[in-house]
């Protein structure tokens, strides 16, 4: 079961990501465009939001099932070990938290403008927080 999960996380990641970063872009062109916010801009935003959902509900139940997650969390020595079982974890829950109120906020507001605002600096500072804490010498 690890393998499977920790693979789906892995291939999952491309998927949130890309959805992550297309949503961003979105924002920013509907921002300095000064468009109306269609329901197409809505459904990006969304499809990232449950992309970065659906990647961390994977990671957590891998933090759980993984030799190097949970069960690693005493061992502070390893900066690797330390990245897998605390720093990844913790930030893509703050990056997650943070995609979230994007989201949120974006529905309490009326204009355009300021919903492709809201979403293009909540949904950059959750990417930038993802792409600071990715395990890259695991990817590559």
């Amino acid at each position: 079961m690890y393998t499977f999960v920790q693979k789906f996380h892995s291939g999952w990641a491309y998927l949130a990501l890309l959805l992550l970063l297309f949503a961003v872009v979105n924002s920013l062109i509907g921002m300095y465009s000064k468009k109306e916010f269609l329901a197409k801009d809505r459904k990006i935003a969304l499809f990232a939001l449950i992309a970065t959902h659906i990647q961390l509900v994977i990671g957590l139940l891998l933090y759980f099932v993984s030799p190097n997650g949970f069960a690693q969390l005493g061992n502070m020595s390893d900066s690797h070990m330390r990245l897998t079982s605390l720093e990844h974890p913790l930030t893509n829950i703050i990056a997650v938290t943070l995609i979230t109120i994007g989201w949120s906020k974006h529905k309490k507001v009326l204009s355009g403008e300021l919903k492709f605002k809201s979403i293009c600096i909540f949904y950059t500072l959750g990417l930038l927080l993802i792409l600071a804490k990715i395990p890259w010498y695991l990817w590559f």
